[in-house]
């Protein structure tokens, strides 16, 4: 009889959770049943696993075969790891023993991490609820900031040497405008101010300036014209020389042609005199026939 290791489910409409059960392959999903090894609900975050690890490897050693799903379970449990350690323990590779510690010690570490799962998913559900309620939620200590070496030594200034700075910093303040005043009085005017002589200089060197950009344009524009009519004419004489050309092409092959023609025409008026004489025959030769014909018809009737 085929064994199965299969889910069975059960619960309300979309709320299912599934049982684990051993049964026949020829029984229904939720149908008979040999044993329930353990229980499934995926409707939990993380989904919770109740199993019998002891049955569960006993019904796969005697060779029962697990659904995908269900196989999925077993090596998330430690029930194929189990297996895997027995298998060992019978080749002689490790003792019972050690295959036992090191069976638990997965299982530990398996848990812990389940449970951690477990406790994020609770905070994480605490939170919602409280952002749902409108409560307000914990604010997080801030990280420690450290303070820049400038900073530091500002704070550590004393109110002697910050008035010893603010006083330097005015003394400075007022020597700067002393200082720019001498500076002022030192530049000789001529260098500073344009006099009235130097204007129309400027305005000619301006003017100088505009007319030789519009006068090199002038220039380029004559150039450009001078060799557009040189390229017209050229083509004017390239047109006339291919022109005259062409009308003595054709004026030949016209004399060409209308010499042929009246050649074949003498030739066949030739032959036309030449066949009148074979008309003639032709005339006598019927002639004959006709008068051949009459002496018939006379005969006939001198028969009758």
């Amino acid at each position: 009889m085929p064994v199965k290791i299969r889910l069975a489910r059960r619960g309300r409409k979309k709320q299912p959770y599934y049982h684990i059960v051993v049964a026949d392959a020829r029984a229904p999903r939720d149908g008979r049943f040999i044993e329930q090894i353990g229980s499934y609900n995926p409707m939990t975050k993380p989904a919770s696993i109740e199993i019998d690890r002891d049955r569960a490897y006993e019904w796969l050693k005697d060779g029962a075969q697990p659904t995908d799903t269900v196989r999925a379970i077993l090596r998330f449990t430690g029930v194929l790891y189990k297996k895997h350690l027995m298998r060992g323990v019978a080749k002689g590779a490790l003792t019972q023993e050690e295959a036992d510690a090191k069976l638990e010690s997965w299982i530990a570490d398996k848990d812990a991490k389940v449970n951690a799962r477990k406790e994020e998913a609770k905070a994480d559900k605490a939170a919602h609820h409280a952002m749902v309620a409108g409560a307000v939620p914990a604010v997080k200590a801030p990280k420690e900031v450290v303070v820049e070496d400038t900073h530091v030594r500002k704070e550590q200034l004393t109110l002697a040497e910050e008035l010893e700075l603010k006083g330097k910093a005015e003394a400075e303040a007022s020597a700067a405008p002393t200082e720019d005043a001498a500076v002022k009085a030192e530049t000789p005017v001529a260098e500073s101010t344009d006099t009235p002589e130097a204007e129309p200089a400027k305005k000619e060197t301006v003017a100088e300036t505009v007319e030789s950009p519009a006068a090199e344009v002038a220039e380029k524009v004559e150039e450009v014209a001078e060799k557009a009519e040189a390229v017209v004419e050229e083509t004017a004489a390239v047109v006339e020389e291919t022109t005259e050309a062409v009308v003595e092409e054709t004026t030949a092959a016209v004399e060409e042609t209308t010499e042929a023609v009246v050649e074949e025409t003498e030739a066949a008026v030739e032959t036309v005199v030449e066949s009148e004489p074979v008309e003639a025959a032709v005339e006598a030769v019927e002639a004959q026939a006709a008068e051949a014909k009459e002496d018939a018809a006379e005969v006939a009737e001198g028969d009758k």
